[in-house]
């Protein structure tokens, strides 16, 4: 137990030094963002612990080189005068007051070998991000209005958009943001009308093409793309998506019969133990000894197997409305068998072994309808065609 002990404290004592060590090499290479979140994790744990002395020295010195760094690199930022630093510059504040606020909740922190308070210059940053943000908001916005205005295809709206909606997290509701961004959205949108096409001779059931083309049950997580089934007038849609029945093939309803026998040794009551003159055996307590008596029955097996086979194949294509010319196609089928085993016997049953005495209490079903074969195949379809619908991509 003690050795045990032992080995733990050393373990623990290597991964305290391991830890301490790669902090003050993340100071000594310039990664300070790195130190100061190794050295609060570890004073979060125990900030009056001991052991954890080294991490407020290497808290205090990264504070103050990231400090020092940050406010320079931010200063020639500034001197640059290129409104394409505008989001370096509101990041940088915003990250050395993130800092800040993660440090307060620790102080004070205790430097017990010289007596006194780890030091950290804090600063208000808070007029500096205001500043930043503000400024940063402008140019954004203009830029995302010029690229609104200039779009030529909706890639460009989908940008503008995408910088509508940055704007609209860092400063919400900065002049009419939203409704620009709105505007963006609806018109990067690609809209796509759904048409079920069937060239078979068969009629698809009902409900097979309603959850088919339930495009809210396939969960897609496609921001830029929506489908249609039930095409509106007002809308101009982009592409059309044809999802096309080829062929179904049913085939007849077949029965199978195999016979087969079936033989095994059965316990069939009990005799008296002879000895080799014909006399009883008994036991130790003077009773005759009763020993099983084996019969070999005979069992005539006969197994049904009624069976019915769906088959649907045909394509998904996509169609561009604006050349007319398609664009992919995508093959899609699926089989549905319907099978049922059912059985019966003549002669001992004692002779079947227990998965063939099972069957015997099923009995003939009737054969599912060719409407219900279709709809069952279909269940496999929907996956096919959810797959495809998530692959594509338009642009």
């Amino acid at each position: 137990m003690k050795k045990a002990l032992l080995y733990l404290s050393v373990i623990v004592f290597l991964i305290a030094c391991g830890g301490v060590k790669k902090t003050q090499e993340a100071i000594n290479t310039g990664n300070y963002q790195q130190a100061i979140n190794s050295a609060l994790r570890n004073l979060a744990e125990n900030k009056d612990k001991k052991s954890n002395q080294a991490y407020v020295l290497m808290l205090e010195e990264a504070f103050s080189k990231n400090m020092e760094r940050e406010l320079q690199n931010i200063s020639y930022l500034e001197k640059d005068g290129n409104p394409a630093n505008l989001e370096a510059i509101y990041k940088g504040y915003s990250q050395l007051k993130n800092i800040q606020q993660r440090i307060r909740p620790l102080l004070p922190l205790y430097v017990r070998d010289e007596g006194r308070d780890a030091r950290f210059n804090f600063k208000n940053f808070d007029e500096d991000i205001i500043d930043s943000k503000d400024r940063l908001s402008e140019y954004l916005f203009d830029n995302a209005l010029s690229l609104f205005n200039n779009a030529s295809n909706k890639l460009d709206y989908r940008r503008a958009y995408e910088d509508f909606r940055y704007l609209d997290e860092i400063n919400p509701g900065f002049a009419n943001t939203k409704e620009q961004m709105e505007l963006a959205y609806q018109k990067g949108l690609d809209f796509v009308k759904v048409k079920m096409i069937n060239d078979t001779q068969m009629v698809i059931p009902n409900r097979l093409e309603e959850e088919l083309l339930n495009f809210n049950t396939f969960g897609l997580d496609d921001l830029w793309t929506q489908y249609h089934t039930n095409p509106l007038n007002e809308v101009t849609y982009d592409y059309e998506m044809q999802v096309a029945f080829r062929n179904i093939n049913i085939s007849p309803e077949q029965v199978n019969e195999k016979q087969f026998i079936k033989e095994k040794q059965v316990v069939d009551g009990y005799r008296y133990l002879e000895d080799e003159n014909g006399n009883l055996v008994k036991d130790s307590l003077g009773n005759e000894i009763k020993v099983d008596n084996f019969k070999t029955v005979t069992c005539n097996y006969y197994q049904f197997t009624q069976q019915k086979l769906a088959q649907v194949t045909g394509t998904v294509s996509y169609i561009d409305l604006q050349t007319k010319q398609q664009l992919n196609t995508y093959p899609l089928s699926s089989e549905f068998v319907f099978q049922h085993i059912y059985a019966n016997y003549n002669g001992d049953k004692r002779a079947l072994d227990n998965n063939l005495v099972a069957l015997l209490n099923l009995g003939a079903v009737p054969f599912p309808s060719n409407e219900q074969m279709v709809y069952d195949a279909g269940e496999d379809l929907k996956a096919r065609l959810k797959d495809i619908v998530v692959r594509h991509r338009f642009n």
